[in-house]
């Protein structure tokens, strides 16, 4: 395969999000042969069964994102201890109607930044196992629980120097995970 085509969903509708900070630093990360590109969650309406039969264009548009996609990469932050009501719903939507999962067999990368010591943690175990259910193969290691600190960004936006071989080491192995399990 030449060109590997990854679809990012940043779990934070915030403008000045720390997880949308870390999604546009890491991917630059990655070797040219991967692309990137953030998926639109904002416009999606709240998941009701009754829908799934007369999605809107939004899913839709999710949807096909999501399939034409070659690997994932979430980058969410932890509400409560969990992942936010809006990655969750970004997830639903794509995974219905039951059998028309557009996650399944998609190679995932996880990770997130928070001000919390633990970074994401919780958030992102409770991700991996909606992950797992949905057949969407998760890279386990190197696990990656940011604490956002000054220097964790450079005035650039990217990764600062202290944290750089980190997720670099991080990215190495998401690419080589894709590489294995991408279809």
């Amino acid at each position: 395969m030449g060109t590997y085509k990854i679809a990012v969903i940043v779990g934070s509708l915030r403008k000045d999000s720390f997880n949308r900070k870390l999604a546009n630093a890491i991917v630059k990360l990655a070797p040219s042969e991967f692309t990137f590109k953030q998926v639109q969650i904002s416009d999606l309406p709240l998941y009701n069964q009754d829908d799934d039969a007369n999605q809107a264009e939004s899913v839709k548009r999710l949807k096909s994102e999501i399939k034409n996609a070659d690997g994932l990469l979430f980058v969410t932050p932890e509400y409560n201890r969990s992942i936010p009501g809006v990655l969750k719903n970004a997830i639903d939507h794509a995974s219905r109607p039951y059998g028309y999962s557009a996650w399944a067999g998609k190679p995932a990368g996880v990770l997130g930044a928070s001000i919390g010591v633990i970074g994401t943690a919780m958030a992102q175990q409770h991700l991996r196992n909606v992950l797992a259910y949905l057949d969407v193969p998760t890279l386990g290691q190197p696990e990656v629980f940011i604490q956002v600190k000054d220097g964790l960004f450079d005035e650039a936006g990217n990764i600062g120097g202290g944290s750089k071989g980190f997720l670099q080491g991080w990215m190495d192995r998401y690419v080589e995970w894709v590489k294995r399990h991408a279809g």
